[in-house]
């Protein structure tokens, strides 16, 4: 019988810096199934397969890795938020194969067993510390032969041409302002290749993508996520958002107006990561 897992004695903070009431809904609309069918075909997922989807969020991406699984895998989904994983059960659970649980990739993973694939997307970044704590955590959890995918971006948020000088000149002190105070990482893509070098993964290999490729008409999705990012983060460092020329209220008018620009053009790397542990 497993046993229960006791978050509340978890000696980790549990401050997650997107959240905000439609953080759910941020997460499903930025998904592109197609594109992450193609990540998870690149990292060796295939039916059969016992995965683990480390930092889960609101399901989406555990339903579609259970998708590909099939037939005969199963997926166990992990994240800290309560309200992720309730929404997650709620709108994906129910099925055989497919399990969701509220748990700190921080915390011990014994009691999940071990698994063929352990899949991280998009959670390394708000980890600059303790993000290899976590990768050593999760080996663990990778059978003898069995595959950790690593995948997240880098110069997070950075790369724009045709930005006004002064929203190019903020964002990365914003970016830089919530690497210190809010342990994310703008820089986290370009570390995940030694992180599994450095915990005795082997034939690892590396993929190099770009991710929110956006030029001419941006599309509703990309609109309501990138604003929805880059607001919260000028409310989480309001000090710097102080200094901009009118303020709050500028900066958002200035970011939604270059947004909508078709002559933009914005985009992160994306770095894709993939070790096998040693039998």
């Amino acid at each position: 019988m497993r046993k229960k897992l006791k978050m509340q004695n978890s000696t980790h903070s549990a401050e997650y810096l997107m959240e905000s009431e439609e953080e759910n809904i941020r997460l499903e609309v930025k998904t592109d199934p197609d594109a992450l069918r193609k990540q998870a075909l690149w990292c060796g997922v295939k039916p059969g397969m016992r995965i683990l989807d480390g930092g889960c969020g609101p399901g989406i991406t555990t339903a579609l890795l259970y998708e590909l699984i099939q037939p005969g895998g199963s997926i166990v989904g992990v994240d800290f938020s309560k309200t992720r994983i309730a929404y997650a059960k709620e709108n994906y659970g129910g099925k055989s194969g497919i399990g969701f649980h509220l748990h700190d990739l921080r915390e011990p993973m014994e009691e999940f067993g071990q698994f063929d694939l352990v899949w991280v997307r998009f959670v390394l970044e708000y980890y600059r510390k303790g993000a290899l704590d976590i990768v050593k955590n999760l080996k663990k959890c990778v059978k003898p032969g069995g595959t950790l995918c690593l995948l997240d971006l880098d110069y997070n948020c950075l790369n724009h041409y045709g930005m006004p000088s002064q929203l190019a000149s903020i964002l990365p002190k914003i970016m830089k302002y919530l690497d210190k105070k809010y342990n994310v990482d703008t820089f986290i893509g370009c570390k995940l290749y030694s992180f599994l070098y450095d915990t005795g993964f082997e034939e690892i290999e590396v993929e190099l993508i770009a991710h929110n490729l956006i030029y001419g008409k941006i599309r509703d999705k990309d609109k309501f996520n990138l604003r929805k990012k880059i607001e919260i983060a000028a409310e989480k460092a309001d000090e710097i958002i102080k200094s901009y020329p009118g303020g709050y209220l500028n900066f958002s008018n200035d970011l939604n107006n270059y947004l909508v620009d078709p002559r933009r053009f914005t985009y992160t790397p994306l770095l894709l990561c993939k070790g096998i542990k040693k039998l």
